[in-house]
């Protein structure tokens, strides 16, 4: 589902598979479970991460566990991340590394 170069955002998700085939507006939405449209729009264009607080409100307006939006959007960061990982742990001595180099 989710692709390497450009990652399907939780907000895609929203928006593609659930808003739109239910008929649900965003306004709507985000009057039902208590934010402000604002946030419900930032998420759907990537511009909001879906936090657990609002995982949980997720989870109950669409009869969901209240873990689900928030594993979408950490699977979606941990794939933008693993483009860049050589460079982020470039410099990462490891533990074993460590261990042999103190005794």
């Amino acid at each position: 589902m989710l692709q390497m170069d450009n990652p399907i955002t939780p907000g895609e998700i929203l928006l593609e598979e659930y808003l739109k085939p239910m008929g649900i507006s965003q306004n709507a939405m985000a009057r039902a479970i208590g934010v402000s449209p604002r946030a419900i729009n930032e998420i759907v264009h990537a511009r909001r991460s879906i936090t657990p607080t609002m995982s949980i409100r997720f989870g109950a307006f669409f009869g969901q566990s209240d873990e689900f939006w928030h594993g979408i959007q950490a699977e979606c960061e941990f794939r933008k991340l693993a483009a860049d990982k050589d460079r982020l742990v470039a410099d990462i001595m490891t533990a074993s590394a460590l261990v042999q180099d103190v005794g």
